[in-house]
Parts: C-alpha cells; sequence; structure tokens
C-alpha cells in the first residue's frame, strides 16, 4: 500500500498518464487486462529515468498497491469496458475509495455508474482528458466532472499534471458527475467544427488560388503566427510540408484517401445541441462533411452524372488569401459560440453551474483546440459571465462587423466556383440569423398553425397570449388554445 494513485488501462494514452503522474512525483500502479502492457509500461518508466512506477498482477493486486483512501483512473474502451473494469476493481475497493473515469463518455453513463457506486460509498468521476498521445504524457487539458469531495482527492495529482499556462493549470473543477464528460463532448464537437473549416480554406486555397504544398504550408505557418494561431493551424503546416515517406515523391497529405473517421463524440454533440435547443450549426456541418466523405464510391460515381459551374469568378488571389485569413477567425468565433452556447444551456438545464471563463482557461493548454483566440473568450466571459452569446462581446461584435466582407466574399466565391464550404458558409449563416431582428420564421409559424393548429404569438400582444386563426372556411374552432401549446419550446441559447 505505498502507491498515490492507480492507472488501468495501459493503451498509449494510459502508459502517457501514468508516465505524467510519476514525472510529477506520484508514485503510480499500473494495471491491465494483458500483462504484457504491463511489463512494458514499467520499462518505459525505467527508461525514462527510473520513475516511480511499479507493476500488477491482477485487479487484486492492483488494488492493494494503493494508499487508502484510493485513487484510481481508468482508461479504456467507452461502454461496456468501464462497467466491466468498474466491476473488477471495485470488488476489493472500500468506501471513501474514488474511481475516475478519463474516457470519452455519454455523460449520462456517468451519471450512473456515480449513483451505483455511491450506494457502496465509493467516489466516482467522469474526466474528460485532452491532448492526445503528447498531451497525455506531457500535460493535457483535464475536465473533471464529480462531488466536490471526489475533486479533492484528485486535486493535488490533477493542478500538477495538466497543463500549464500563464494563469494557472489547464483544469479545475467544472460541476458534479456528468459535467465534465459534457465538456469534453462539446470540446471535441468544438474541434470537429475547426478541422472542417481548416479543410474548406485548403481546399480553396488548393482548388481556387492553385498554390503548391509548400506555399500553404507557409501561409498556415504565417497564420499561426498571428491572431488565429493554434494548434490545428501549426500542425496543418507540417502536415502539408510532409514530404510522402512511403514513396519519396509529393507529399503524405496528396497520397490519403479523402475519407474522414469518426468516433461518436461529434455526433453527440450534435444530439445534444437539438436536444438543449441550441443552434449547432457549424458542428452539424462538420458533421455532415464527414458522413459525406465516407460515401467515396457514391461520389466517385456522381462525379460522372452531376456537373459544377463552367465559368469561375476571376478574383485577385491576393485578395482571396487575405480575405480566407479573416472569414477563418469569423467562422471561428461563431463555431466557439455554439460549442460555449451548448454547455451554457445544459448546464443550466442540469444545475451544473459551469464556468465558462474556466471552460476557456482550460482549453488554453494541452488540448487539440488550444488556441491564442481562447485568451479573448476568457476574458470575455469573465467580464462578463451571463454573455447570452460570445458574439455580443463588444470586441468580438466589432471584429465579426468590420470583417465580414472579407467572409462574404469567400462564401460567394466557394458557391460561383462550385467549391463546397459547408462549415464556413453555416457560420455566416449563423451570424445573419442571429444578428437580424426579423426572421421569416412567422411563416413558419403560420403554416404550423394552419395545418396543426400550434398557435401563434402576435407582435401587437407582447405579453405572449397565443392566437389561433381560423385560415380558411374548412378550419374549426380547436377549443382550449394553452393545450395546443403544452410541450412547445420557443425559446434557446443561440
Amino acid at each position: 500500500m505505498s502507491c498515490d494513485i492507480g492507472m488501468y488501462g495501459l493503451a498509449v494514452m494510459g502508459q502517457n498518464f501514468a508516465l505524467n503522474m510519476a514525472s510529477n512525483g506520484f508514485k503510480v500502479c499500473v494495471g491491465n487486462r494483458s500483462p504484457s502492457k504491463v511489463d512494458l509500461t514499467v520499462r518505459r518508466a525505467k527508461d525514462e529515468k527510473n520513475l516511480p512506477i511499479v507493476g500488477s498482477t491482477s485487479p487484486e493486486n492492483f488494488v492493494s498497491q494503493l494508499k487508502k483512501p484510493r485513487r484510481i483512473v481508468i482508461l479504456v474502451m467507452a461502454g461496456k469496458p468501464v462497467d466491466d473494469t468498474i466491476t473488477a476493481l471495485s470488488a476489493y475497493m472500500e468506501p471513501g475509495d474514488l474511481i475516475v473515469d478519463g474516457g470519452n463518455e455519454w455523460y449520462p453513463n456517468s451519471i450512473r455508474r456515480a449513483e451505483q457506486l455511491a450506494m457502496r460509498g465509493i467516489l466516482f468521476m467522469g474526466m474528460g482528458i485532452s491532448g492526445g498521445e503528447e498531451g497525455a504524457r506531457n500535460g493535457p487539458s483535464l475536465m473533471p466532472g464529480s462531488t466536490k469531495k471526489a475533486y479533492e482527492l484528485m486535486e493535488p495529482i490533477l493542478t500538477k499534471c495538466a497543463a500549464q499556462v500563464e494563469d494557472g493549470a489547464c483544469t479545475g473543477y467544472i460541476g458534479p458527475v456528468g459535467s465534465g464528460n459534457y465538456v469534453k463532448m462539446v470540446h471535441n464537437g468544438i474541434e470537429y467544427g475547426d478541422m472542417q473549416l481548416i479543410a474548406e480554406v485548403y481546399d480553396i486555397l488548393k482548388n481556387i488560388v492553385g498554390i503548391p504544398n509548400n506555399d500553404m504550408a507557409r501561409q498556415f505557418a504565417r497564420w499561426n503566427e498571428g491572431e488565429l494561431s493554434s494548434y490545428l493551424i501549426e500542425i496543418t503546416a507540417k502536415i502539408l510540408a510532409k514530404a510522402d515517406d512511403v514513396t519519396s515523391e509529393g507529399y503524405v497529405v496528396d497520397k490519403i484517401l479523402d475519407k474522414t473517421g469518426s468516433k461518436g463524440t461529434g455526433k453527440w454533440t450534435v444530439q445534444e445541441a437539438a436536444e438543449q435547443g441550441v443552434a449547432g450549426s457549424v458542428i452539424t456541418a462538420s458533421l455532415d462533411a464527414r458522413y459525406l466523405s465516407a460515401r467515396k464510391q457514391e461520389r466517385i460515381d456522381a462525379s460522372k452524372v452531376l456537373t459544377g459551374p463552367k465559368e469561375t469568378p476571376n478574383v485577385s488571389k491576393p485578395q482571396i488569401v487575405e480575405d480566407l485569413g479573416a472569414a477563418l477567425y469569423c467562422a471561428k468565433i461563431c463555431s466557439y459560440a455554439q460549442g460555449i452556447g451548448i454547455i451554457h444551456a445544459a448546464s443550466k438545464a442540469n444545475n451544473w453551474d459551469v464556468d465558462l471563463a474556466m471552460c476557456a482557461k482550460m482549453w488554453k493548454g494541452g488540448c487539440i483546440i488550444r488556441a491564442k483566440l481562447l485568451d479573448k473568450i476568457q476574458a470575455a466571459f469573465t467580464k462578463n459571465p451571463d454573455l447570452p452569446n460570445l458574439m455580443m462581446d463588444p470586441s468580438f461584435a466589432k471584429e465579426l462587423n468590420e470583417r465580414q466582407m472579407s467572409w462574404r466574399r469567400i462564401v460567394t466565391l466557394c458557391i460561383a466556383s462550385g467549391i463546397t464550404c459547408p462549415a464556413l458558409s453555416a457560420s455566416l449563416t449563423y451570424f445573419d440569423s442571429y444578428r437580424r431582428e426579423s426572421l421569416p420564421a412567422n411563416l413558419t409559424q403560420a403554416q404550423r398553425d394552419f395545418f396543426g393548429g400550434h398557435t401563434y404569438e402576435r407582435i401587437d400582444h407582447p405579453d405572449g397570449t397565443p392566437f389561433h386563426c381560423a385560415w380558411t372556411k374548412a378550419h374549426k374552432d380547436i377549443g382550449d388554445i394553452s393545450q395546443r401549446t403544452a410541450g412547445e419550446k420557443t425559446e434557446s441559447v443561440l
């Protein structure tokens, strides 16, 4: 019973997080279903200056080597493997011990597990970990959701092992069980949107501007030196410049099949946006783009039948490049606004009291969506925690208003050229919908009342009184109007 913490599940992320904790002075016991992974992790620890990591031979042996109250992090595949692991380990645990699930898990599953373990007095934390293999080893963004008691048990380890930025560790107490998984889920949704936006900019540079890979790489590197600085922009520059390591001819990126995979968190985010009544069009567009990319053979067949425009606009290429930087920046603001809006709505619905400024701080280092832009997002929600939408912050509003014509020119150019830009156009449509005092939703609501008697509110009766119109002679009195509007959702957080 000499180890400070246990790490169970030793795929690369688990191994690296165990090494991270050991590097920060914590003695770690490691366990895994297959003994070979345990042996490998212990060897890696020895090779890295004899880091304090010890192996285990069984769940019982693993648990027995931990100090009380025991702290165990598990990193296994989401779903049933998590339940099976909890069952195996908890058989040897006691009241007051803590299990931390660090995987990408659907947040209701974390709530269920916490409730089941609570009946035995065992604490549970659902914690999002972002940063990939490198982040897990050198400092990830850690997003924990648990009781305060469970968080206090883990706080010394989390604060030391998380990525560090100027104003502290990229972690903190998010809220009750479920909230940490939720914030990580939305983080991944924003990541989907960001990657799609960058892919669309790449497509425009390649197929409209027509510049070669090395020049594109240099352009992304220049963008990474300014306000667009981010991990994803940084690695895009490196990816575009990487020569093919198989044939030594051309570039790796040009040899990669244009099919993008996904593991579920993007879909969850889109589902939650709908559930919370929040517009998530950029994330939705990015998910749809992945689904369409997967239908490669259909697209090959369609390319022989369906045609695009025969004439395309003749636009100054330097102007396009300049506009692209502004358009990407504006679209990123909208993508973050939507993701944060989803978190805010869920926090309100579940009484989580999530600090949105702290979410931005957590994402500033270690994680995949880390970006210079997050400093301004953190400042916006620190200044006004009740900000209804990121676009309403005076600084962001000014930038969006000043740069919108570049954004519009890029979307218009893509449409006229037959180049798809689903996320760029979705972000612009989101901006335009949000900034307009009046939308054509009055007609849509009239149609709903016409065919379904769903009622409507009138602009000359601002008290919200429902009305129904007998649109034709065939329409009859619908009786108690209030019963017709039960369950209606007309308010949401954008």
